[in-house]
């Protein structure tokens, strides 16, 4: 486990988490999967498509996700 990345979820995170915090978590798994801090110019195009990917699958994972005893997600 990435120890960089932090929950993004309620109720440990106060809110719900911007675009900016799920994409810096997408950052760190990728950076940890990869072994990359920043990969080479020949590994930039799929390297940053992992990370747009895995920000996207984050963010529906916490669209979707329903925690008790959280306040109600607002509509949007």
């Amino acid at each position: 486990m990435c120890r960089s990345i932090k929950t993004l979820r309620p109720p440990v995170l106060a809110g719900e988490a911007t675009e900016e915090e799920i994409r810096a978590a997408a950052l760190q798994f990728v950076r940890k999967v990869s072994g990359f801090r920043a990969p080479a110019a020949h590994n930039r195009e799929v390297f940053d498509r992992a990370v747009e990917d895995i920000t996207a699958a984050t963010a529906q994972l916490l669209d979707g996700l329903e925690v008790r005893g959280a306040p109600a997600r607002r509509a949007g």
